[in-house]
């Protein structure tokens, strides 16, 4: 069953009360390391996933690794790129099929001994002194730990601890920002003039779906947080493939963009069909004015509940599994493209369960913590140097779009795309992963930090996650010994523990000439 949220589920898994050292609430690749670190230091630690798969989207169709240069990456995540490459007999690999990486995760928490509940998801905590104290799952399950780690894409942990947080793009004056608040890109931007209404040329007849009246401000804070899609694995072998299925609740309407955009004279399907490399698959991605990302349609999504995000996670899969259908069979997509895109399909070796197509929705952007210290602009093009380095996000500043509306001139735009580069590695401090003392004295969020909606941008590549879930569980080792807050903990011995574990931190002048890195596996 392809779905985020289930009442089924979420009566079923086990119930009473556990009690361990750590306990990481969100089984993505960043969870996953933390959980494994922390067992491998001795700790008893256990993972509590709401979806059916650990491994986010790094299991989940991401198989393309986004990540500016590969030397910022050491520690525990490189040695996941290490494992993947060994099941291809090469040293490492940072492109790769999403059965393998799962394969991978599942590899490192059994050989760690890390307890696992999956389809387990949040209904409360309790939280006193400052701390909390444990966490009651839908199905009745209670963890109680010494040390707690939200890694969720959607720091729905966070948030239930009442630590304080913004969704959306803040305005470019909060932090002297340029990139941050509304933004017209010429880049995933439409080439030609596109007519937004239901009737070409007739206002009367309403405007197309997803597609609003409000005009950006350049610069403006807004609620919105930029689109998300599914990183589909496709294959063009034809005794791999599953021809791509047209939803039950297909609506041609939503692809009255794409057919006046082909018409125009776009032509740039195919441009993230990013190969894997192996067995005919790829990464497929958006690209484009009007692509896979579902622009505009996740707003309540990160601060929804579960019925919401039920109803969201739906629509996404709608649209989507809807635009591979219209661009394989519509008769009004040209000939050309349409005979192209029907040897493409899902992969039937890939997500067996829910029938080819991944289970994690990209959730690029949703809460994010604020902080003693908030990452922004200013740390990423190198402005300043964040304190207390725990380790190093090297990724262009990224946005995708985040609203589709009417400019003056009477077509449809897109508002949101950003991407900006030209700067090395730099540095995260560890104040941007812990909430202030006083909110909650025992919380760690190497994934929702604390950072502004165009650093976030930057920092939210998997193998940065990654990195930081190996720092929170060195860290929360560290406060556990010490019987401390995890903000109090000395940051001269976190820096000995990640040195020894291989967490990069600082970058090298001998580095800096280092080609940009983003797919190097070759077979």
């Amino acid at each position: 069953m392809l779905c985020y949220h289930h009442p089924d589920f979420a009566a079923q898994g086990p119930k009473g009360e556990f009690s361990f050292d750590i306990c990481v609430y969100g089984g993505t690749a960043g969870g996953v390391i933390a959980a494994v670190e922390a067992a491998r230091r001795g700790l008893k630690a256990v993972v509590v996933e709401p979806a059916a798969e650990i491994g986010g989207m790094t299991a989940s169709g991401l198989g393309c690794t986004d990540i500016g240069n590969k030397a910022a990456i050491g520690g525990l995540a490189r040695e996941f790129y290490q494992r993947v490459g060994a099941c291809y007999g090469v040293s490492e690999a940072w492109t790769f099929e999403p059965k393998v990486a799962l394969k991978v995760f599942t590899d490192l928490v059994a050989e760690a001994g890390v307890v696992v509940h999956r389809r387990q998801y949040l209904a409360s905590i309790k939280k006193s002194a400052g701390r909390i104290r444990s966490l009651t799952t839908e199905s009745g399950l209670v963890i109680e730990a010494k040390v707690f780690i939200d890694a969720t894409y959607e720091g729905d942990l966070l948030a239930r601890a009442g630590v304080r947080h913004h969704i959306g793009r803040e305005d470019n004056a909060v932090y002297g920002e340029t990139l941050n608040g509304a933004q017209l890109s010429r880049i995933h931007q439409f080439d030609f003039p596109i007519d937004p209404h239901v009737e070409a040329g007739n206002p009367a007849s309403g405007l197309l779906p997803g597609i609003e009246t409000t005009t950006p401000v350049i610069g403006a804070g807004d609620h919105r947080v930029q689109a998300y899609n599914f990183r589909v694995c496709m294959t063009d072998d034809p005794a791999n493939r599953i021809p791509f299925p047209q939803p039950a609740r297909y609506d041609r309407g939503w692809y009255v963009l794409v057919e006046r955009y082909l018409a125009a004279g776009w032509d740039e399907t195919f441009g993230k069909f990013d190969r894997l490399r192996v067995h005919g698959k790829t990464d497929t991605n958006n690209h484009g004015a009007v692509s896979t990302d579902f622009i505009g349609q996740n707003h309540d999504w990160p601060a929804g509940d579960y019925s919401t995000r039920e109803r969201l996670f739906q629509a996404h899969v709608t649209y989507q599994q809807g635009l591979h259908w219209f661009l394989a069979n519509d008769p009004a997509v040209p000939t050309h493209v349409r005979e192209a895109y029907a040897k493409w399909g899902l992969c039937r070796d890939e997500f067996t369960a829910t029938g080819g197509w991944p289970h994690q929705l990209y959730v690029r952007d949703a809460r994010r913590m604020i902080g003693d210290y908030v990452m922004t602009e200013h740390d990423c093009r190198g402005h300043r140097l964040a304190p207390e380095s725990i380790g190093l996000a090297a990724y262009t500043m990224d946005s995708h779009n985040c609203r589709r509306f009417v400019d003056a001139e009477g077509c449809v735009r897109n508002d949101g795309d950003v991407q900006a580069h030209g700067f090395p590695p730099y540095p995260i401090s560890y104040r941007s992963i812990v909430p202030t003392e006083s909110e909650c004295s025992n919380l760690i969020v190497p994934v929702c930090l604390s950072a502004s909606h165009i650093a976030y941008g930057s920092i939210r590549m998997e193998p940065v996650f990654m990195s930081l879930g190996q720092v929170a569980a060195i860290a929360a080792e560290m406060a556990i010994g010490d019987d401390l807050p995890v903000q109090q903990i000395a940051y001269d011995d976190l820096v000995a523990g990640l040195r020894e574990a291989g967490v990069v931190l600082e970058w090298a002048p001998e580095l800096r000439e280092s080609p940009s890195v983003m797919n190097v596996f070759e077979v």
